[in-house]
C-alpha cells in the first residue's frame, strides 16, 4: 500500500469532504451505506476536487447515537464492511490522489465495549470498574445521583446498576464516559491511532475533544444541565468540572508524539466547543494541529459580523501556528441551505422549535436560503486554510424537517421527552439519481425516508448542468486548486463605495473574493475580471446575496 506523500503540510488549505457512512452510498441493498458504497463513490469526489475524505464512525456500534457509541475501535460494523474493504477504500483513494480522515470517539465507549461488559460483571471497588466513572449514589440508600448533572442529550447523566452504583454518562445511557486518569485508557488510545494509522490514514477528527479531562475528586460539584452552553461561559482559567480542563492537554500531546512517528506526520482537527481564547492550544503544533472554528457556522449572514469572525479565526490560527478551519454544516447541525432559508433573528433554539414545527413554521424561503448558501460557499472557499464540506451540500440539499416521528432514530428526541427532534433531518442519505427505490442511495430503500425533491437535486439531475449547484462546487474547487498561495488575507474597501453589507477582500496572486449580503446591488470593481459567481450578474452589478471571485489585471 503507498502511505500518504511525505508534505507535512498539505492540511493547512486542504478541501475535506465529510462522509456519514450509513448515509452516503449503500451496496448490498439493506438500506444502510457502507464502506463498499463510499469505495464505488470515491471518483465522484476526486472529479469533485476535494483533497481528503472525513470518514464519520464506522465501527462496531449498537448505533444508540448513530455509530458514536463505539464497541470495538480497531474493527469495521460488520453492516459497513471488514477491514478488507477498509483497506481497499485507502487503496482506491490513493489511486485517486484522496487522503482519508476519520473519526475518533475517546469521551466514552459503548456500553458494549468489553471494558465496560467488564465492569458490569464485576462487584463495586473492583479495578475493573476504574476505566469508567463509578460512583455512589447521595442519600440515606444511594437512589439519588451522585450529582445533578443533565446528559447532553436531555434526562440524568447517571444510570444506577443493580447494585446500587451509578455510572457517568454525558451523552446516552448506552455511552458511558471513560476515565481519562487510567493509564489503561491512554494507552489503548494510543494502539488505536497506531492501528489506523499504520494503515494508511491520514489523520484524525477528535469528537468531543475538550470533554476527556474531568474533575473526578470527591466530592463532585453540582452544576446542573451541562447542554447547550456558551463557550463564552466556560471559566477562562480551565477549571470547569467537564469540559476544557487544562489536563486535556497532556492527554493531546501524548498523541502529537504518536502523530509524528509517521512520514508525513498524522494530522488531528479537535471538536472543541471552548472559548476562543482557549482553543488554540488543541490546534498547536505539539497537539492536534488544528480545532473546528464553529463561529463561522453560527454567525449571522451579515458583513461586520463574518468580518470579525474571519479576522478573530485568523489570528487565532496564527497564534497556534494552525492554519483556520471553515465549516457551514456537518452531520450535527441543520443543513446550511435550510438554516439560511430562515429569518435572520432565530436563535438555535427558535431553529430547533422549527425543527419541531417539520419545518412549517416559520416557512423558509427555500430559493433564498440557496442562494445565500452558495454565496457563503464561494466566501468560505476563498478564505485562508482549510475548508470542510459535508455530504450532499455540493448538492444544496435542504434539511429534512418534517421527518415522521416514526422514522426518528436520534436518542435527543427520545431523551429530551419529544421536545427536541434532533439531527436525523441532515442524515438522510443522499440522492444520486433521478428516481429509484432510493433515488440511487441503493437497491434496497433508505435507513431514513428520502423527500421526493430529493430527485431533481440528484447527481444524475445537476451533472453537467450549468449554474447547477454541483457544478458550482467542481468549478469553484477547481479553480481554488489553481490559485491557492499564502495563508494571508488583505481586506480592500468594496468597489470605492464601502458600506455595511460587503465583505472584499484579496489574497495572493491577484485573486479578489467579493460578497455582497446587502439587500441592494453593489459595482463590479472596474477593471476586474470575473472568474466565477455564486449566482448570475446583472451587467456590472453583484446581486443581493452574492459571492463572486475576481482577478485584477
Amino acid at each position: 500500500m503507498t502511505d500518504q506523500p511525505s508534505d507535512p503540510h498539505w492540511w493547512r488549505q486542504a478541501v475535506f469532504y465529510q462522509i456519514y457512512p450509513r448515509s452516503f452510498a449503500d451496496s448490498d441493498a439493506d438500506g444502510v451505506g457502507d464502506l463498499p458504497g463510499v469505495i464505488s463513490r470515491l471518483p465522484y469526489l476526486a472529479d469533485l476536487g476535494v483533497d481528503a475524505v472525513w470518514l464519520s464512525p464506522f465501527y462496531p456500534s449498537a448505533l444508540a447515537d448513530g455509530g458514536y457509541d463505539v464497541a470495538d475501535y480497531r474493527n469495521v460494523d460488520p453492516r459497513l464492511g471488514t477491514l478488507d474493504d477498509f483497506d481497499r477504500l485507502i487503496a482506491e483513494a490513493d489511486r485517486l490522489g484522496l487522503k482519508v480522515m476519520v473519526d475518533i470517539v475517546p469521551n466514552h465507549t459503548s456500553s458494549d465495549h468489553r471494558w465496560f461488559q467488564e465492569a458490569l460483571r464485576a462487584a463495586p471497588g473492583d479495578p475493573a470498574r476504574d476505566r469508567y466513572v463509578f460512583r455512589a449514589g447521595r442519600g440515606p440508600d444511594g437512589a439519588l445521583p451522585p450529582t445533578d448533572w443533565v446528559s447532553c442529550f436531555g434526562g440524568p447523566a447517571w444510570t444506577r446498576l443493580p447494585d446500587g452504583q451509578w455510572y457517568l454518562h454525558l451523552f446516552a445511557p448506552e455511552q458511558p464516559d471513560l476515565n481519562w486518569d487510567h493509564p489503561e485508557v491512554r494507552a489503548d488510545f494510543l494502539t488505536t491511532l497506531r492501528f489506523w494509522s499504520d494503515r494508511g490514514v491520514a489523520g484524525f477528527r477528535v469528537d468531543v475533544a475538550h470533554g476527556l479531562a474531568k474533575d473526578l475528586v470527591d466530592p463532585l460539584r453540582d452544576i446542573g444541565d451541562v447542554r447547550g452552553y456558551d463557550p463564552e461561559d466556560l471559566p477562562e482559567d480551565g477549571s470547569h468540572p467537564l469540559w476544557d480542563r487544562d489536563e486535556v492537554h497532556g492527554i493531546f500531546r501524548e498523541w502529537r508524539k504518536v502523530f509524528d512517528e509517521y512520514d508525513p506526520p498524522r494530522i488531528g482537527v479537535a471538536e472543541a466547543w471552548v472559548r476562543d481564547a482557549r482553543r488554540a492550544p488543541y490546534a498547536s503544533p505539539d497537539e492536534l494541529g488544528q480545532a473546528f472554528n464553529f463561529d463561522f457556522l453560527n454567525a449571522p449572514p451579515s458583513a461586520p459580523a463574518l468580518r470579525a469572525v474571519i479576522d478573530g479565526a485568523l489570528s487565532a490560527a496564527r497564534e497556534a501556528g494552525a492554519s483556520a478551519t471553515w465549516v457551514l454544516s456537518n452531520h450535527d447541525v441543520i443543513r446550511h441551505a435550510s438554516r439560511l432559508a430562515l429569518p435572520d433573528e432565530l436563535s438555535r433554539a427558535d431553529r430547533e422549535t422549527w425543527l419541531l414545527a417539520d419545518g412549517r413554521e416559520p416557512v423558509a424561503d427555500r430559493a433564498l436560503g440557496l442562494r445565500r448558501a452558495r454565496a457563503a460557499t464561494l466566501l468560505m472557499l476563498a478564505l485562508p486554510g482549510s475548508s470542510y464540506l459535508y455530504q450532499g451540500e455540493e448538492l444544496g440539499l435542504p434539511e429534512v424537517a418534517d421527518l415522521p416521528r416514526s422514522a426518528l432514530q436520534d436518542p435527543t428526541w427520545e431523551r429530551s421527552g419529544h421536545q427536541v427532534k434532533g439531527r436525523d433531518g441532515c442524515r438522510v442519505p443522499l440522492p444520486w439519481t433521478r428516481s429509484g427505490p432510493s433515488y440511487g442511495f441503493g437497491d434496497g430503500g433508505s435507513w431514513l425516508p428520502q423527500p421526493e425533491s430529493f430527485g431533481e437535486l440528484s447527481v444524475e439531475a445537476q451533472e453537467g448542468v450549468a449554474g447547477s449547484t454541483l457544478e458550482l462546487y467542481r468549478e469553484a474547487l477547481g479553480l481554488r486548486g489553481q490559485l491557492l498561495g499564502d495563508e494571508g488575507l488583505e481586506w480592500l474597501d468594496s468597489v470605492g463605495q464601502p458600506h455595511a453589507g460587503v465583505l472584499h477582500f484579496r489574497r495572493s496572486n491577484g485573486w479578489q473574493c467579493l460578497s455582497n449580503l446587502s439587500a441592494r446591488p453593489v459595482q463590479l470593481p472596474a477593471g476586474s475580471e470575473v472568474m466565477l459567481s455564486s449566482g448570475p450578474l446583472t451587467g456590472d452589478e453583484v446581486p443581493p446575496h452574492t459571492t463572486v471571485w475576481l482577478l485584477w489585471p
